[in-house]
């Protein structure tokens, strides 16, 4: 990437979070602004797996679910603080996520996905049958309190900057893993990982330690989302739930930085502003837009956007050449 690109997207960069500062004063729904940016966590912890090490994942949702069903016991039923809470949930998460990973590292492509959706079933299968899940009727009336004992996260205006921040954080973090030395190898493993194993790396050990952090920051989105809505639900745990965030990866763009966060903002705006006009008819219709997207945009809306100024930029190399 040239400098001229670099700088360009530290342009777009600040535009968005410009954006996502002035939105809630713009007249934005705080919650529907929040509960995007959870998802977004959840996409940009996705695509750490899938989009950086070549692990396609089909039941990410187990660990959102489980960190969302445990900051929402802790916080309501054992009267935890909710940065305890937060804490807790991420480390369930990512604890849940070794245990699924030790088994499913051993295994590659559709039989890694495949291990990882009979995992995500069977932990779903408790969160139905366990009594302080509240079972179908889910965890409700879960309290926001103070973060720190001093920040009223009741106010949505303050949890808003709280979530936004902690987005922040998640975001500039993940840049900051791929662009490390163990980034590097993980993008080794994901385009060649018998080589990156004949060069001497464990890749079992790396593979695992991605889906650990891919998982704690998924858990750590579900317990945001805990803690806005105030509730969890089985839904926070469904499979379906694993598919949109596979959906909202590739609708943004796989493999990039800013596309899962805009796959994101993209399917729980549809999801929006299609419930209340079309009912249950909404899923068809993100079905049918991801379709003309994949034919249309395969790389993605991020990812077509780079490859159009890469063509752009050689081209006018080449001009220059002449």
């Amino acid at each position: 990437m040239t400098a001229l690109s670099h700088r360009h997207a530290r342009i777009a960069w600040g535009l968005g979070l410009a954006a996502l500062v002035i939105a809630p004063f713009a007249g934005v729904y705080p919650i529907f602004m929040m509960k995007a940016l959870c998802f977004a966590i959840f996409a940009c912890a996705f695509n750490l797996l899938l989009g950086f090490t070549g692990l396609l994942s089909f039941g990410h949702a187990a660990y959102l679910g489980a960190a969302a069903y445990a900051t929402g016991w802790l916080v309501r039923s054992a009267g935890w603080s909710p940065e305890l809470g937060i804490l807790a949930g991420t480390l369930i998460a990512a604890a849940t996520g070794a245990v699924v990973g030790a088994i499913a590292i051993r295994r590659q492509g559709i039989y890694f996905a495949m291990v990882t959706l009979a995992m995500a079933q069977m932990v779903y299968f408790v969160f139905l049958q366990a009594p302080f899940t509240g079972g179908e009727d889910g965890l409700q009336g879960v309290p926001r309190g103070a973060l720190f004992g001093v920040l009223p996260l009741a106010n949505d205006l303050v949890m808003y900057f709280v979530v936004l921040a902690v987005f922040v954080a998640v975001f500039l973090f993940i840049l900051r893993i791929v662009h490390s030395p163990y980034g590097q190898v993980l993008k080794a493993i994901r385009e060649n990982e018998a080589r990156a194993t004949s060069l001497g790396y464990d890749v079992n050990r790396y593979k695992l330690l991605a889906f650990v952090l891919s998982t704690a920051i998924a858990g750590l989105a579900g317990s945001l989302k805990t803690l806005v809505l105030g509730f969890a639900t089985l839904s926070d745990a469904h499979w379906s739930l694993s598919g949109e965030v596979v959906l909202m990866t590739l609708l943004g763009g796989m493999g990039t930085f800013a596309g899962p966060v805009l796959g994101a903002f993209t399917i729980i705006g549809l999801q929006n502003y299609l419930a209340d006009r079309v009912g249950s008819w909404v899923t068809v219709i993100i079905g049918g837009i991801f379709v003309v997207c994949v034919i249309a945009f395969r790389r993605g809306f991020v990812g077509e956007l780079l490859a159009w100024q890469q063509r752009r930029a050689a081209a006018a190399a080449q001009r220059e050449s002449r």
